[in-house]
């Protein structure tokens, strides 16, 4: 069957030659093969049909009469609309300066006469491809330049909800929920600035004020979270009454608040403040129907240049704070730094602690994280709990912070990252599955001043046996933001044995959201003090929902800690959180314990659960 030839039209040609034998030998030739052939015998003929038909190819003779090959070609490549059409030239001359002079005036290839058919084709065909290859190129750079164009909207679309959704969590992270008041970030934040102040200027006085409300558990309690709350921004707006501008007032969490005066002449100044805050709470508080009568206890301490730290100057305040407690509350209490029996218990506490590293006293429990979705069981978290031969125990928060100040909390850290891996990979054994367990565990910031960290690490996992990718290293963005480049480097080489790491208590700091990009996190944990708080539903959500479009952004896992109700594992559920953890599924427990809830479904899978 024979097939017409506009169904194999393969590209239009234009023949200019002098020679009609040679004009009817082409055409014939390249129209069986199903290329649209015109042909003209001399060049001003070819210049006309060249701009008005717009030839893809022309096949052109250099000796003619009037006007050659060379001059119509140059002619052809001065004009833009005919430029771009390849000349092939048609010649008996074979020399090379003749073949040179075509390519110079702009000729792309040359056929010599007497015409070889194999040759005409073959040379043709190969103009024509590499036409169409530009023609597509053409067409791939302009939708690739429409797709940089639209890609490029896109991105500062995404790049300033990015920055809007930074903003806000930078605001959220710096400033209380509830009361709008700074909250301890940004208190630790404006301290420091007092502080360095203080280096720079000997004379300089400041003093913090630590208060915590007398009776609010009770209110709280009795009248209910919503009362509480109500009271809390209560007491905020009366405090703030009391100060002057430049002072800060913060919230700590709860029913604690403080006060920075920057400078001051003498500490009567802070004295003297403190009455007046305690005249001003003990008034009542009118909230509805309900007339509420509270206190407050107050703990002071005089800054100097003395101090280093601001958590050092926070912690005297509270010190003082929980002894005007025990004096009986509703006062205030200066910090005396003859409080001996706070020092010498903290000493005693850590002799034992440098015992207890030497003995090994210490435990390792385990935390379930679990899928949101469906329940199962991905992995826990490893936690250190002191077993104190004396005392019992002795929980993390009272042992930690006194063990990073000792330069004892590494060889903690390492001492459980080796007996989490031990017990992972025992678990691994004992219950094969294709989804194995992971595990986790807190680094401290104290290992990146250390420069054998990944070495030891790497001798934990060749011990124990343990795959890098089945464990979590959790670290705070201290650890990050203390020393950046040396960060950066150790966290690498952790990626390159594909342990995973995850950023713990996000949210609480301010600095983490502009170095998360550039740091290999895997995930980032949402601190308990978001998730769970006086009632059954989420305490920030607004919060919990910013980190959860962050991290997505960001193309990081979430991960909600404290998980205590029903309720709020239904709200994470629903803004897309995979995996959490808290004691709604189970408190942190002892291998054994653990091992139980491996063997028979564990009971938040329980319909009454569900």
């Amino acid at each position: 069957m024979s097939l017409n030839i506009s169904d194999r039209y393969k590209g239009s040609i234009l023949i200019v030659d002098d020679t009609l034998e040679n004009l009817k030998f082409l055409s014939t030739l390249l129209a069986e093969q199903g290329y649209k052939v015109r042909s003209v015998v001399n060049g001003q003929m070819a210049l006309t049909v060249a701009r008005a038909a717009q030839p893809d190819l022309v096949l052109l003779d250099i000796k003619m009469p009037d006007m050659d090959g060379y001059e119509v070609c140059q002619r052809l490549k001065a004009e833009s609309q005919t430029q771009e059409i390849p000349v092939i030239f048609l010649s008996a001359l074979d020399e090379v300066p003749d073949k040179l002079k075509a390519f110079k005036v702009g000729g792309v290839d040359y056929i010599t006469k007497p015409f070889q058919l194999e040759e005409v084709l073959a040379r043709v065909e190969n103009q024509l491809s590499l036409l169409a290859a530009r023609a597509e190129i053409r067409q791939l750079n302009a939708e690739l330049e429409l797709r940089v164009i639209q890609r490029t909207a896109q991105l500062e679309r995404e790049i300033a909800e990015r920055q809007r959704i930074q903003e806000q969590l930078l605001h959220m992270a710096l400033h209380d929920s509830l009361t709008g008041l700074p909250n301890r970030v940004m208190f630790m934040k404006r301290l420091q600035e007092v502080l360095n102040r203080a280096r720079q200027h000997p004379d300089h006085l400041f003093a913090v004020l630590f208060l915590d409300c007398d009776r609010f558990k009770i209110v709280n309690d009795s009248l209910g979270h919503l009362v509480g709350d109500q009271l809390l921004i209560a007491v905020a707006r009366r405090l703030e009454s009391c100060l002057r501008p430049g002072n800060t007032l913060a919230r700590l969490g709860g029913d604690e608040f403080t006060v920075l005066l920057g400078e001051i002449e003498h500490l009567d100044d802070a004295t003297h403040l403190a009455d007046r805050l305690q005249r001003e709470l003990v008034m009542p508080f009118q909230l509805d129907r309900d007339e509420i009568f509270i206190g407050a206890s107050i703990g002071i301490v005089l800054g100097t240049k003395s101090y280093d730290q601001p958590e050092h100057v926070l912690r005297d305040a509270d010190t003082a704070m929980y002894q005007a407690k025990a004096m009986g509350k509703g006062r205030y209490q200066v910090f005396d730094t003859g409080m001996h029996y706070q020092a010498l218990e903290l000493l005693q506490l850590e002799t034992d602690l440098r015992r207890a590293v030497k003995r090994q006293e210490f435990q390792v429990h385990y935390q379930p994280i679990v899928s949101l979705k469906t329940g199962r069981l991905v992995g826990f978290e490893a936690l250190t709990r002191w077993i104190h031969p004396t005392r019992g125990l002795i929980p993390p928060c009272q042992f930690i912070p006194l063990a990073e100040d000792a330069g004892l909390v590494t060889a903690i850290d390492l001492w459980m990252i080796r007996q989490a891996c031990h017990q992972l990979n025992t678990w691994q054994r004992q219950f094969p599955s294709d989804r194995p367990l992971s595990i986790s565990v807190n680094l401290s910031v104290k290992h990146f001043d250390k420069p054998n960290l990944v070495e030891q690490i790497d001798q934990i996992l060749h011990q124990t046996g343990m795959e890098g990718r089945f464990l979590t290293l959790e670290i705070t963005e201290s650890a990050i933001l203390d020393n950046p480049e040396t960060a950066g480097v150790i966290l690498q080489q952790l990626k390159q044995r594909q342990i995973r790491l995850a950023l713990d208590d996000f949210g609480t700091g301010y600095s983490s959201m502009s170095y998360l990009h550039q740091f290999p996190i895997d995930s980032v944990k949402v601190d308990r003090s978001f998730i769970s708080g006086t009632g059954q539903f989420l305490e920030n959500p607004a919060i919990v929902t910013a980190i959860f479009t962050l991290a997505q952004s960001l193309e990081v896992g979430a991960i909600a800690e404290g998980i205590e109700t029903v309720q709020q594992l239904s709200q994470l559920r629903d803004l897309g959180y995979e995996y959490g953890q808290g004691y709604y599924f189970s408190s942190p427990v002892e291998a054994e314990a653990a091992t139980l809830l491996m063997v028979a479904p564990p009971s938040w899978l329980s319909p009454s659960n569900a």
